[in-house]
């Protein structure tokens, strides 16, 4: 799977490829944000929750620059 054909599914796939294919790596928390990071092959794919209603909201992939930035903790 590359960044391209997981771009083209729509979101339940998106969230199946990411269970199936995605190595956790980091989560995101605010008090309105929370964001999971995951890995597959050479990109990196966020979901987004959506706590008060307990459900995902978007998944989106990418495969660098500043949506890494929030996970570095400096």
């Amino acid at each position: 799977m590359n960044l391209y054909d997981f771009n083209k599914l729509d979101l339940n796939e998106r969230m199946e490829t990411v269970n199936q294919l995605g190595t956790f790596l980091d989560n995101y928390v605010t008090k309105d944000v929370r964001i999971n990071c995951y890995a597959i092959n050479k990109f990196f794919v966020e979901v987004h929750y959506d706590a008060e209603h307990n459900t995902i909201t978007d998944v989106t992939a990418f495969k660098y620059g500043h949506n890494l930035d929030k996970y570095s903790k400096i």
